[in-house]
């Protein structure tokens, strides 16, 4: 490990490391605007000047330049301070002075920058140039004039994401970034650029002209459209959720999340339900909580009761139903709503375990009937990662637009009981072989024939656990923790026939088997579940209520409360406790403290922030796969919960981006 001295501070320094990070190793700040840490080196911007010896007289881009064994480098000398103004000029020559309109302002690294490093005043007086702006699609406003060609946004496309999607045109001064023949950018990571453009040129386009951000609120959460758990911070106005941010998390999503995360947003407060309504004569009619209560009440269905969890459910409300039915004398519990019914005695055959950050490490990756792309977009780039150190990729499943050379073997299951022979070689020759199993996998019964693959080609050994199942709903990790699981799936609850269904925001249920029941629905849009119900009780949307989730990779987090629900809108807990003084039972607690604090006495990891371990695998028995991967479950990225589809903006991006269709704007 070289030692170099920065600004008299002696330190050592990995080796490989850059200047610019010895210096932030030292607490040293240094401006920049094409550099990331996730990103390639560019060296395009200059600001990242300092003063090294030995070397020549003049200030060097610290970004670039490897750090060597007795360096001395000064980041606070009159050579440096110079530099750094004369480049911060030579960006502002061009660069439009129009931030009381730019939607950068306030969090704008330019703007920061050139406070802090440029010069008090301007010499240049001659005439800006200008860029026509890029069509970039449904999610990114272009305002390409202000581009100072930082490229951090074509190495995303590329080096991230893996779509090509954006480039340069021309040269010097009249380089141009645009997308690719100037088409919308498609991919479901694209609006990422956003947060790394360090300057205007690429903002939010719903976002546009919203707020400031020292007007809102921020609040941590975590995000619920699919199993990732994405850390993001949730900014609101008033009692409106404006913005979805990305929060910094290495572990799970680093710091990039996808369109959807980002975009459904404005879902929250479109098609909400707030206030109760009951169906009387066939139509829903809006009725009183009272009311509501008082017709749960006259069912009295003794222990004939079921409750199905939705995708986008917290633990806390999940438990507060189990500990409802309970008492009722019911265990009919299911969180699987299109009717999986896959083996849940031991979960650790039904976890990602790997972890997102292990699965970038394997060296050979069998992708078992998942489209990952649109399961779970932040762990294809964990997939790219691994591709890029030298791992293979094969996938058993319809073909898909990968981001990485991927190797198909075709859509018969039949298929892993003997695989082609570059398949088998490639697990068997590898030291951290992993298979990733999808929904539409398990739906098949593929789970035996994946531990019995994992046996074979010893997926499992010394700190390493290569198998994975990848599940698609925020609730499914915590639900099936918590009993939300029947040996035969929702078909046991179909066939029990209960008096009262108690529906936990539950959309994707095929209600039609369940016209025996009372259906109550316990929810915060309305969506599918609330068409087919008999009583509808308007409940908080995850933004709206502090709650426990549970990811594919069986880590446990825990998001806040960030606005009040709308209307009569209450938290699920406190609707589930209400119901069990109609229904005339106790579920033994009064408040979220100690519901929680109930939770985590039947469960304890749900307690504890981080993964939970669930023990070893089960041996495998002898599973032989059959049956063909027609379709993933996916059909559309952006529409696959109630909020996304009452977002205009994500059915917008369905219409645009997926279907073709040209969404004229209103002067036309």
């Amino acid at each position: 490990m070289p030692k170099v001295t920065v600004d008299g501070i002696e330190l050592e320094v990995p080796a490989g490391a850059t200047v610019l990070q010895a210096c932030e190793l030292a607490g040293k700040e240094i401006p920049r605007f094409c550099y990331h840490e996730r990103l390639s080196i560019a060296g395009n911007c200059r600001m990242c000047l300092v003063e090294v010896a030995p070397g020549p007289p003049k200030p060097q881009a610290s970004c670039a330049l490897p750090a060597g064994e007795g360096q001395v480098i000064r980041t606070d000398s009159e050579m440096v301070r110079k530099a750094r103004e004369g480049v911060m000029e030579f960006l502002l020559i061009n660069h439009p002075l129009d931030c009381p309109i730019c939607d950068q302002g306030g969090e704008c690294d330019l703007q920061d920058q050139s406070v802090a490093y440029g010069r008090g005043k301007s010499r240049y007086d001659e005439n800006k140039r200008a860029v026509t702006e890029k069509y970039m699609g449904p999610l990114i406003k272009t305002t390409m004039t202000r581009c100072i060609h930082c490229t951090r946004c074509v190495r995303f496309s590329e080096e991230i994401a893996g779509v090509d999607e954006i480039g340069a045109l021309y040269r010097g001064e009249a380089m141009q970034i645009t997308t690719y023949l100037e088409r919308a950018a498609s991919h479901e990571m694209s609006a990422n650029v956003i947060d790394l453009c360090p300057v205007g040129a690429l903002t939010s386009r719903p976002y546009a002209f919203e707020a400031r951000p020292w007007e809102m609120k921020k609040t941590l959460s975590i995000d619920v459209s699919d199993a990732c758990g994405a850390n993001i911070r949730l900014d609101a106005r008033g009692r409106e959720v404006l913005r979805i941010l990305p929060r910094i998390n290495d572990d799970v999503n680093e710091e990039w999340i996808s369109d959807k995360a980002r975009y459904q947003v404005d879902g929250l407060t479109k098609r909400r339900l707030d206030k109760p309504w009951l169906r009387k004569n066939g139509k829903l009619v809006a009725a009183s909580w009272d009311e509501a209560f008082a017709a749960i009440a006259k069912v009295k269905p003794g222990n004939s009761v079921g409750v199905v969890a939705g995708d986008m459910v917290d633990c806390e409300t999940m438990f507060a139903a189990k500990a409802l039915a309970g008492a009722l004398g019911s265990s009919l519990l299911e969180g699987r709503q299109t009717g999986l019914d896959y083996d849940c005695s031991n979960l650790a055959a039904v976890n990602f375990n790997s972890t997102f950050s292990g699965i970038e490490t394997a060296d050979a990756i069998l992708i078992v009937a998942s489209h990952i792309r649109w399961e779970a977009p932040l762990v294809m780039t964990r997939i790219r990662k691994a591709v890029k150190a030298g791992a293979k990729v094969f996938v058993v499943g319809p073909e898909w637009q990968t981001t990485v050379p991927t190797t198909f073997l075709g859509n018969d299951l039949s298929v892993l009981d003997k695989l082609p022979k570059d398949a088998a070689d490639a697990l068997s020759g590898a030291q951290r072989p992993a298979l990733i199993l999808g929904g539409a996998g398990l739906g098949k019964g593929a789970l035996g024939a994946c531990l019995a693959l994992s046996d074979k080609y010893k997926l499992v050994r010394d700190g390493w656990n290569g198998l994975n199942v990848l599940h698609m709903a925020a609730s499914r990790m915590g639900g099936l923790m918590l009993g939300y699981a029947q040996k035969g799936g929702i078909g046991d609850l179909v066939a029990a026939k209960p008096k009262l269904l108690i529906s936990l925001g539950a959309d994707e249920v095929d209600y039609s088997k369940f016209s025996d029941s009372i259906i109550v629905y316990i929810g915060h849009h309305g969506d599918k579940g609330a068409h087919a119900a008999d009583v509808i009780l308007p409940a908080a949307a995850f933004s709206e209520k502090a709650g426990t989730y549970v990811n594919t990779e069986g880590r446990v987090q825990f998001a806040d409360k960030a606005v009040f629900a709308p209307g009569d809108a209450r938290d699920d807990w406190t609707i589930l406790r209400a119901m069990a003084d109609a229904l005339s039972v106790t579920v033994g607690f009064d408040s979220f403290d100690q519901l929680r604090a109930a939770m985590v006495k039947a469960v304890p990891a749900l307690g504890v922030e981080g993964l939970a371990n669930y023990g070893a695998l089960p041996k495998a028995t002898k599973a032989k796969a059959s049956g063909t991967i027609e379709a993933y479950p996916i059909k559309d990225f952006y529409l696959t919960n109630p909020i996304a589809r009452a977002s205009t903006t994500m059915q917008r991006c369905s219409a645009e981006l997926l279907h073709g269709e040209a969404l004229a704007e209103a002067a036309e």
